[in-house]
């Protein structure tokens, strides 16, 4: 089989590959159906950084656990690399080209705390039993801790994007964005990033 020059991403192009590979080697008609042929054909795919490797059961289907029947096929495949685009929000004082992102072992302890902040402010809410005091003693940590990182839980909902998708400036952790005030606008304000 030539190989195959397109990039394919999804799994729809993928299986389609699969297809037209499969039909190709077997020289079968377009009147068999998709889904009997890979059933009655197709042992294995393996999708790998560089091809598709594709293992077939023997010519007739009869037997799908003989191996010494089967054929592999490996057909050139590369995954388009994402072009997902990822702005950094800038503070309105700092130049843009001098921004660097929030590294992303700190992006992830603040995007873990934010989900620890809800999930214990949810308790508070929901359990007439529990108090910072319990969670604290829970947790191993202090009550300023646990207070602190429930404080985490009102921040603006494009501000936790933006920590999601790693788009805050470096220095925007869990140490500076606790105990902002409540109002969304303020907590920019106080950060100083423009609305996001």
């Amino acid at each position: 089989m030539p190989p195959v020059s397109k990039s394919l991403t999804t799994d729809t192009e993928i299986e389609s590959l699969v297809v037209k590979t499969v039909r190709g080697h077997l020289d079968e008609s377009t009147d068999i159906e998709n889904a009997p042929l890979i059933h009655n054909y197709v042992v294995r795919v393996d999708v790998q950084s560089d091809q598709l490797v594709i293992e077939l059961a023997n010519a007739k289907g009869a037997d799908r656990k003989r191996k010494r029947t089967r054929t592999v096929i490996k057909v050139p495949w590369h995954k388009t690399p994402s072009t997902r685009r990822r702005e950094v929000l800038v503070p309105e004082a700092r130049p843009p080209q001098g921004a660097r992102p929030i590294r992303s072992e700190n992006r992830a302890t603040l995007v873990a705390s934010i989900a620890r902040g809800r999930r214990w402010l949810d308790e508070l809410i929901t359990d007439p039993t529990a108090s910072t005091e319990s969670i604290a003693g829970r947790e191993g940590c202090s009550v300023r801790k646990v207070n602190m990182t429930i404080s985490l839980a009102f921040l603006a909902p494009d501000l936790v994007k933006a920590a999601i998708d790693g788009r805050l400036p470096n220095g925007m952790g869990v140490a500076r964005l606790c105990d902002l005030p409540a109002e969304w606008s303020r907590q920019r304000q106080m950060l100083g990033l423009a609305a996001l």
